[in-house]
C-alpha cells in the first residue's frame, strides 16, 4: 500500500477519500484553488498545495499542476475523486508516465467508456442491450436532424463526453430539434470541452438503475447490487436509493451480468458504475458506464458494509477484491438526499452565498450509520458560482424501505440552513409524495407530481408567527410572562412604558404578504393578536439569541421552533419546516435610501452571458427568450415577464455579472 495519496478533487469527495485514507494510515494531500483555500477538505489532509484561480480550468483541470504537486510531495498515488479530471484520459496516462499510481481504471477503459457513441459500439459488440438511436461520429446539424426524424420523437439529444445531465436536451416536435442542439453542444463544449452529441429514442415512463461494478488486477469482477436513481431533476439525480423499489432476484441477476460483461469488455480495473435505463416491462438498455466512484455510493455501502473507497485503494496497490460475489450481501434499504443550495421555485437555480447556519441531526460523518452526513462545507463557509452547488449528501439506512423513509423525513426536518436558499423543504415533500411513497418512480416523477411538489405559497400560520414575534421581543430584552426589560428602559425604542405595561405592532411579511401581529403586556398577562383577529393568551420561554430556541404558548396550543435572525429576515424553523419572514422595522425603512430598478430584468445569480437575444428598440412578448447565462456549467434562459419594448442591454455576450445588476431595461407595454 502508497504511503501518500495525493486527492486531485475538492468539496465533500476530497473529505470523503481524506477520511478512509486516515483511517487506513495513509497520508494525504490536498489541492486548492484560490477560492478553496479555507475549505474544509484541505484542514481534513495532512497537507495542502495551491494550484491556481478560482475556475476549474485555472486550477482543478490543470493536470500538470496536480502532477507537479504529486511529485513534489511524495505522494505515490493520485485519487481523482469524481468530476474534473476523473475520467480524464490523457491525465490518467500522465500518471502512468510520472510513475505515479492512477486511482482508478486502465487508460484504456477510460478512452473506451469516455465516449458514449463508442462505448455503446463496443457494448453492442458485447451483447449489452441498447437503446435505439444514432452514436456515430456525423455532427452536422441537417444530418443529425434526420437521424432525429428516423428515429421518431420524442427523441434525447445527449454530449457524447458528457455526465451530471449536462449537454442534454429532451426534444417533443422536429421544429425544435435546431435550437436544443445548438443548446445542447454550447453547454457539451464548455462542460466537457467536446461539443459532439448522441441522439437516441426517449422513453417514457423509464427507470434509471445502475450496477456498482469493482474489478481487481487479478481477473476479478464483482458487481455489489444497484442502485435506483430515477428521481432526477435537469437529468440530475435528486434521491438515490439501494436495492431498487421492485427489483426481482432474476432481473437483478441479469443486469448484474450484463454490467460486468460491460466492464469485462473493455478490461475494467477499479471502481465503476454501469447506468441502464429500464422501461415499465422490465426490458433494460445500457446508457453509459461511468469509470469513477458516484456520487450516490454511500447507499450501496450501507446495505453492503463495504466502504467503497478503501476497495478503490486496496485494488489500486495491486490487492486483490477483498470479497468475492457470493460473499456480497444486501443489508436493509438506504436512502441518499442531495443538498443543494438552489431554488427549487425558480427551476432549481443555483443559490450563491455565505450559508449563516448549517446544522445537521445527530449522524455519523462518511461512514455507514443510521443517518449519514457526506458534507464539504461548513457553518460560515460561501456557496461559490465556480463549482457545484451542493451542500451536503443526507444518507439514511433502515431495516427496509418505508423505515429508511420515515427516517430520511426526520432527518431532514432536523436541518438547519439558513443564508442561501436549498431544496431541503422541496426534498421532504418528495419523501412525503404517495406517489414516491408507493414506489412508483421514473424519471419523470417529478414532472407528473409538479403541483403536489410545488405547492402555491402558503400563509404562516398563527404559532408561526407567534414564534417570530417572540423571537424579536427576546432579541429587545424582553422573555416570558413575567418580563421586565433589561436594559435601560430609557434608552429602548420598543414601546415599553412604566407600569410594566407594554404593547407593539410587528409587521412581517410571508409568501402571501403584509402580516400584523399585535402583542400587548398588562401586568403579567401577555396576549397577542394576528390580522385584527381576536387576541389570544401569550407566552413564551427563549434560550439564546443565535439561533433563538423559543417555546411558545398561544392559546391552548405549545409549539417550540427555532429562530435565525438576519438583519430583517428572520427564519423559522417548527414542526419539520423552514418558513422565512421579513420584520418590517419602521426605524430601519425609515433609515433605508429608495433603490428604484423598476423596468429591469437582473441577474437571478451571477455567471456569464452566453446569448443575447435581443437589442434596444425592439419589441417582445411575455415568454419570449432575452439572454442565456451560463452558471455552475448550466444554461438558464431569462425570458420576458410581459409584453414590452427593450429600452437599452446593459451587458454583451462574454461579460461576467454579479447577482443582482440589471441586464435589460424592459419597458411595459403600454408603459410612458
Amino acid at each position: 500500500m502508497f504511503d501518500t495519496l495525493l486527492i486531485a478533487n475538492r468539496g465533500e469527495i476530497a473529505c470523503r477519500i481524506a477520511a478512509t485514507a486516515r483511517r487506513m494510515g495513509i497520508r494525504t494531500v490536498a489541492v486548492y484553488s484560490d477560492a478553496d483555500a479555507d475549505a474544509r477538505h484541505v484542514q481534513a489532509c495532512d497537507r495542502a498545495v495551491r494550484i491556481g484561480g478560482p475556475e476549474p480550468a485555472a486550477s482543478y483541470l490543470r493536470g500538470d499542476v496536480i502532477l507537479e504537486a504529486a511529485l513534489r510531495t511524495g505522494a505515490r498515488a493520485i485519487h481523482p475523486g469524481y468530476g474534473f479530471l476523473s475520467e480524464n484520459a490523457d491525465f490518467a496516462r500522465a500518471c502512468a508516465d510520472a510513475g505515479l499510481v492512477f486511482v482508478g481504471p486502465p487508460v484504456d477503459a477510460i478512452a473506451a467508456m469516455g465516449s458514449k457513441s463508442a462505448a455503446k459500439t463496443l457494448m453492442s459488440g458485447a451483447a449489452v442491450p441498447l437503446v435505439p438511436g444514432y452514436h456515430g461520429e456525423r455532427q452536422e446539424a441537417d444530418f443529425l436532424q434526420e437521424q432525429a426524424r428516423a428515429i421518431g420523437y420524442p427523441v434525447l439529444i445527449k454530449a457524447s463526453a458528457g455526465g451530471g445531465g449536462k449537454g442534454m436536451r429532451i426534444v417533443h416536435a422536429d421544429s425544435e430539434f435546431p435550437a436544443a442542439l445548438a443548446s445542447c453542444q454550447r453547454e457539451a463544449a464548455s462542460s466537457f470541452g467536446n461539443a459532439q452529441v448522441l441522439v437516441e429514442r426517449y422513453l417514457t415512463k423509464p427507470r434509471h438503475i445502475e450496477i456498482q461494478v469493482f474489478a481487481d488486477t487479478h481477473g476479478q469482477c464483482v458487481h455489489l447490487f444497484e442502485r435506483d436513481c430515477s428521481v432526477q431533476r435537469r437529468h440530475q439525480k435528486v434521491i438515490e436509493e439501494a436495492p431498487a423499489p421492485g427489483m426481482t432476484p432474476d432481473r437483478r441477476e441479469a443486469m448484474g451480468q450484463a454490467a460486468v460483461a460491460a466492464a469485462q469488455a473493455v478490461g475494467y480495473v477499479g471502481a465503476g458504475t454501469v447506468e441502464f435505463i429500464a422501461e415499465p416491462d422490465g426490458r433494460f438498455y445500457f446508457m453509459e458506464m461511468n469509470t469513477r466512484l458516484q456520487v450516490e455510493h454511500p447507499v450501496t455501502e450501507a446495505i453492503t458494509g463495504q466502504d467503497l473507497v478503501e476497495w478503490q485503494l486496496r485494488v489500486a496497490a495491486g490487492q486483490p477484491l477483498p470479497l468475492r460475489q457470493d460473499q456480497l450481501r444486501i443489508q436493509g434499504h438506504a436512502l441518499e438526499a442531495r443538498i443543494y443550495a438552489e431554488n427549487p421555485d425558480k427551476d432549481f437555480l443555483p443559490s450563491i452565498g455565505r450559508l449563516d447556519a448549517l446544522q445537521w441531526p445527530p449522524h455519523v460523518v462518511f461512514q455507514t450509520g443510521p443517518v449519514r452526513v457526506d458534507g464539504g462545507v461548513r457553518e460560515g463557509d460561501t456557496i461559490s458560482p465556480h463549482y457545484d452547488p451542493m451542500i451536503a449528501k443526507l444518507i439514511v439506512h433502515g431495516q427496509d424501505r418505508e423505515q429508511a423513509r420515515q427516517r430520511m423525513l426526520r432527518a431532514l426536518g432536523a436541518v438547519r440552513a439558513t443564508g442561501v436558499q436549498t431544496n431541503i423543504a422541496f426534498l421532504g415533500r418528495l419523501m412525503d409524495d404517495p406517489a414516491f411513497a408507493a414506489a412508483d418512480l421514473d424519471t419523470g416523477l417529478i414532472e407528473r407530481e409538479h403541483d403536489r411538489l410545488f405547492p402555491a405559497p402558503q400563509a404562516c400560520g398563527d404559532t408561526t408567527l407567534a414564534l417570530a414575534a417572540a423571537a424579536l421581543l427576546h432579541h429587545d430584552g424582553l422573555s416570558g410572562p413575567d418580563a421586565t426589560p433589561d436594559r435601560d428602559p430609557w434608552r429602548q425604542a420598543d414601546n415599553w412604558r412604566i407600569g410594566g405595561r407594554y404593547e407593539n405592532t410587528l409587521t412581517l411579511l410571508d409568501a402571501q404578504g403584509q402580516r400584523t401581529v399585535q402583542v400587548r403586556r398588562d401586568g403579567c398577562v401577555w396576549t397577542l393578536a394576528v390580522d385584527e383577529q381576536p387576541a389570544q393568551s401569550f407566552d413564551w420561554q427563549a434560550e439564546g439569541r443565535h439561533p433563538a430556541h423559543i417555546r411558545v404558548r398561544l392559546g391552548d396550543a405549545e409549539t417550540r421552533g427555532d429562530i435565525h435572525r438576519d438583519g430583517p429576515r428572520l427564519d423559522v424553523f417548527a414542526e419539520g419546516r423552514r418558513q422565512t419572514l421579513e420584520w418590517r422595522n419602521p426605524l430601519a425603512l425609515a433609515a433605508a435610501a429608495a433603490d428604484d430598478t423598476a423596468g429591469g430584468l437582473t441577474a437571478p445569480m451571477p455567471g456569464k452571458i452566453l446569448s443575447v437575444a435581443v437589442a434596444a428598440g425592439d419589441a417582445v412578448t411575455r415568454g419570449t427568450p432575452l439572454i442565456v447565462m451560463e452558471a455552475m456549467k448550466m444554461e438558464h434562459t431569462i425570458d420576458a415577464p410581459h409584453d414590452g419594448t427593450v429600452k437599452e442591454v446593459f451587458y454583451v455576450v462574454g461579460d461576467q455579472v454579479t447577482e443582482g445588476v440589471v441586464l435589460i431595461d424592459l419597458e411595459a407595454a403600454g408603459g410612458d
